[in-house]
């Protein structure tokens, strides 16, 4: 069916390709990969609008490359901007400035060397608005209230009316309706005792500069006051060592005023709050049946570091162009077996990092950029060439006329890669393989190479030996022509 057509086509037939449980960061990232690919999917949201709070702020290096390939890549960089030096506050007083991130140039591999902010809801808006130019949309007020799987599909019970699709994707958050519906168990721990308040708040352009990110220290706990770039907000955080927040606006003002030395009255308006206990825990599974786990309903972090959102949307970059292959292009369903496998030691890495980092046993590095993550050893994973193995990322670098390398791998194919060598490229017969021969760039050397959709490099060769019996797995047909012509 053609994407433009899809939300009526599924009222009408209440089937669908993928449901899609919520309208976060990752729902909605991976409904923007299966739309590009032209996957139907609908995407439900309990709440009556998207979410309207700053939290998860910090867009890190690596997925700020998963946005530019979403084709959202232009309105992260309009809209929000790099993180501002940290001032130290002590009786009304500047105490000095320090870094809050590690800050690097932009290298021909690694085109982002700085976390770029970027309030939540102004994520989501991007990625709705990038949806809805793929002809996709969400269905707002409409909550998931039972399901039942079989081996072909899911059917669920919505507040509006029952809808069958081949695979659910849970994206609904930590308290996950749809994880609890599964009987999936989380397992973790609390971080911190101490329960913690954020909130959205305009300040008097007199009272304080937007030029620092400012931190104030007391006996109650810390508080920050954050600028918000693309915005005439400040991200309020603080930690309560007694007591519990008070959410209430006139609350959230007396505790600026207490804490800071900031006026009650410099606190014009108090757009949105709410409050958590810093938890890491992750999922049991991260697949039951033809249900899968992404996002906070899979794994919780604390917020230091600023790891949560983005490996959600990894996450979601990395499931969906499994889904792609398995229901467009012939893949076995073991594929999918393949996210867990890959994306769960993941998260459960990224746990004890953000823990680390909340608890003060490891400073924001290069660790927290999410660069070096990648899945060698892993079930997707074969060979070595040149500088990489397989299961790492694919760096960036010069293509020559084609501009660089990720101009090469944006959108939703494989990109084989002939790098420096003159190893015999195969006439390929998958439209959905895209080939590219010329120089080796400095992170790579000589070799051939796959990446993967995800921008993760499958397999990796000196010559193209065993690479057909690699990708028939995948649903690609990488045979020359003249071998295909001869097995039909």
């Amino acid at each position: 069916m053609e994407l433009n057509n899809v939300k009526e086509s599924v009222r009408a037939s209440a089937e669908v390709d993928v449901l899609i449980v919520g309208a976060g960061p990752s729902g909605l990232a991976l409904a923007v990969d299966l739309a590009r690919r032209g996957v139907p999917a609908l995407v439900v949201e309990q709440a009556e609008t998207l979410f309207p709070g700053s939290r998860g702020k910090g867009v890190q290096p690596r997925t700020r490359e998963v946005f530019d390939d979403l084709g959202a890549g232009d309105a992260v960089r309009e809209h929000g901007g790099t993180a501002p030096v940290g001032m130290a506050w002590a009786d009304g007083v500047r105490q000095g400035t320090y870094e809050m991130f590690r800050r690097a140039a932009p290298t021909d591999a690694e085109p982002y060397g700085e976390p770029w902010l970027l309030p939540q809801w102004r994520t989501q808006e991007i990625l709705l608005g990038r949806l809805r130019e793929l002809g996709g949309d969400v269905t707002f007020s409409t909550a998931l209230t039972t399901l039942a799987q079989d081996a072909a599909g899911v059917t669920a019970e919505l507040t509006t009316g029952t809808i069958r699709a081949s695979w659910l994707v849970a994206a609904d958050g930590g308290r996950s309706t749809v994880r609890r519906a599964l009987g999936v168990g989380m397992t973790g721990e609390t971080v911190d005792p101490a329960p913690m308040l954020v909130a959205d708040v305009r300040i008097a352009p007199a009272a304080l500069d937007r030029d620092n990110w400012h931190i104030f220290t007391g006996d109650a706990g810390y508080t920050t006051l954050c600028p918000l770039p693309g915005t005439d907000d400040f991200q309020l955080v603080a930690q309560f060592k007694e007591g519990a927040p008070d959410l209430a606006p006139e609350a959230v003002r007396a505790l600026v005023a207490d804490r800071t030395h900031l006026a009650a009255q410099d606190v014009t308006e108090v757009r949105w709050s709410s409050d958590f206990r810093p938890r890491a825990a992750l999922a049991d599974r991260f697949r039951a049946g033809r249900v899968l786990l992404m996002g906070d309903a899979a794994h919780i972090h604390s917020p230091a570091g600023g790891q949560g959102l983005n490996t959600s949307v990894q996450d979601a970059y990395n499931l969906g162009w499994k889904l792609g292959q398995v229901l467009l292009h012939g893949a076995p369903e073991a594929l999918i077996d393949s996210y867990e496998e890959e994306r769960r030691p993941v998260a459960e890495a990224m746990l004890g990092l953000s823990t680390r980092i909340h608890q003060g046993r490891q400073e924001r590095g290069r660790d927290t950029q999410q660069l070096g993550l990648g899945y060698r050893g892993g079930p997707l994973s074969t060979g070595r060439a040149g500088l990489l193995e397989a299961g790492d990322r694919a760096p960036d670098g010069p293509a020559g006329a084609h501009g660089r390398l990720f101009d090469l791998f944006r959108g939703p194919h494989f990109t084989l890669l002939a790098l420096g060598t003159d190893a015999a490229l195969p006439a390929v017969a998958d439209a959905s393989v895209r080939t590219y021969r010329g120089p080796a760039p400095e992170a790579y050397g000589p070799g051939l190479f796959l990446v993967r959709p995800d921008g993760y490099i499958g397999w990796a060769g000196e010559d193209p030996a065993g690479l057909a019996a690699y990708a028939e797995p995948l649903g690609l047909d990488l045979r020359s022509a003249e071998a295909a012509r001869r097995s039909d």
